[in-house]
């Protein structure tokens, strides 16, 4: 083979290297939460209860993507380490084995959605109405998921080679395509047939789809750093293995949050289906302040995990520190905003005079939590660069499973309905201890040897 130039990855100065590959994926990062946010303001259009239906179809939906975004995860810091390393067959290996993945879980997913929807929702509510809408949006947006699965991988793909600003253009593109479909398919307008939640669910996958074959011809024509081929690269068990080894602690990871949504619903649902479709609301509303860090950890983690393997630890320390920084700043902001104008941010899902009464309150107590979050999270990411996922799953657990969700249970029985929203703080207060102490001893195991 012969001799390659260094990727940007280890040679750019990495202030700059950070801003190249994080400023493309914070973008379309914010285009998605953009869109989650416009998506939920046009169900709400239709009632509340559609909303709360799309509330509580939320965490299926967040399952299938823990398993896109999981198994793209694995791929993606393997595919950096190796192109690090200069095992460009190794990348190779693992890249197409990656895109075989994305193609089984699809049908995996679509096979359980196609048998447990209905059951998922009548275990979350009696009302028939909230029921059938649940079922016919998760139904569309899960048998029909292919595009999803997809497009993460290729997404992946792009990002793990420093081609952030492809992965960006992609996620763009099928958002835009989503929240310009979204009003036509729901309220039926330039002739197409008024579908409510349904219009909602093929807005969705229409814009997935589309995002997922650009993304292909992205991969085909620009990505000529990674070579698909599956006659060359026969599928093998050992590279499986080690895809999910750093991709199954991020699959729990995420599945744990389906799992949190799933319980915090069973909590509020006691109390009203406003104070559920309000946990909806949030969630879209958070997206639009984590989404940001999430895409500054995208663009951080293949800068780590490449430096890792080429041995360049200050590289890796900069990389670190910066990502910390950007990170604190762009969740003061979000707190900022979620105190100042939590009314403004309610009414632009039609929030009833209930939902604006138990909502405001809410909203400040919870965004509390934004002034911890970014050390966990950017941590996290370190630890998967680094191929520690089992670390980060830990701590989602603890955070999400041991504190939030018995605290939350505990103070709604305590106190009531507006004491629930402590348990984010709370939880997260627990998460950053146990970064901190996981961040100490991987550092001077790992990093630390390296100078």
């Amino acid at each position: 083979m012969s001799e390659r130039q260094e990727n940007k990855m280890g040679v750019m100065p990495v202030g700059k290297l950070l801003v190249n590959m994080s400023t493309p994926m914070m973008l379309s990062m914010l285009t998605q939460a953009l869109y989650n946010i416009v998506d939920s303001i046009f169900v709400a259009m239709i009632s509340e209860k559609a909303l709360t239906a799309v509330s509580l179809a939320f965490p299926l939906q967040t399952l299938m993507i823990a398993f896109a975004i999981g198994t793209g995860v694995g791929v993606n810091a393997l595919v950096s380490r190796h192109l690090g390393a200069r095992e460009f067959d190794k990348a190779n290996e693992i890249a197409t084995t990656g895109v075989r993945l994305s193609f089984v879980t699809y049908v995996v997913f679509a096979l359980f959605i196609t048998l447990c929807c209905r059951p998922f929702f009548r275990f979350q509510t009696a009302d028939t109405e909230i029921v059938e809408a649940g079922i016919i949006y998760m139904q569309i947006v899960g048998v029909l998921s292919i595009g999803m699965f997809f497009q993460s991988m290729m997404e992946k793909l792009l990002q793990a080679t420093g081609k952030t600003s492809l992965s960006m253009t992609t996620q763009i593109v099928g958002a835009v395509i989503n929240m310009i479909m979204d009003p036509i398919l729901i309220f039926g307008y330039f002739g197409f047939p008024k579908m409510g939640i349904a219009g909602a669910a093929t807005a969705t996958i229409f814009g997935q789809i589309v995002a997922g074959l650009l993304a292909l011809y992205f991969n085909k024509t620009k990505n000529t750093e990674i070579q698909i081929s599956m006659k060359k690269y026969p599928f093998k068990l050992e590279t499986v293995q080690k895809i999910y080894a750093i991709g199954v602690p991020s699959i729990i990871m995420q599945a744990i949050g389906s799992v949190m949504t799933f319980g915090f619903n069973k909590i509020l649902i006691v109390f009203s289906a406003t104070a559920t479709a309000l946990f909806g609301v949030y969630f879209k509303l958070q997206s639009f302040v984590l989404m940001p860090v999430f895409g500054l950890n995208n663009g951080m983690m293949p800068i780590v995990a490449y430096n890792y393997g080429a041995r360049k630890p200050e590289r890796i320390v900069k990389t670190m520190k910066l990502s910390y920084g950007a990170a604190y700043v762009i969740m003061i902001v979000g707190v900022v905003v979620f105190w100042v104008i939590p009314d403004k941010l309610l009414m632009m899902f039609s929030a009833s005079e209930d939902m604006i009464e138990i909502g405001v309150p809410a909203l400040k107590i919870i965004s509390l939590h934004f002034l911890l979050a970014p050390f966990s999270i950017v941590s996290s990411s370190f630890f998967q660069a680094l191929g520690h996922g089992f670390i980060s799953m830990i701590n989602s657990i603890i955070r999400q499973l041991l504190v939030l969700l018995p605290a939350a249970f505990i103070l709604s029985r305590l106190i009531g309905l507006s004491a629930v929203w402590w348990s984010f703080p709370i939880a997260e207060l627990a998460a950053v201890a146990m970064a901190a102490f996981f961040m100490i001893r991987v550092y001077n195991k790992e990093i630390k040897p390296l100078f």
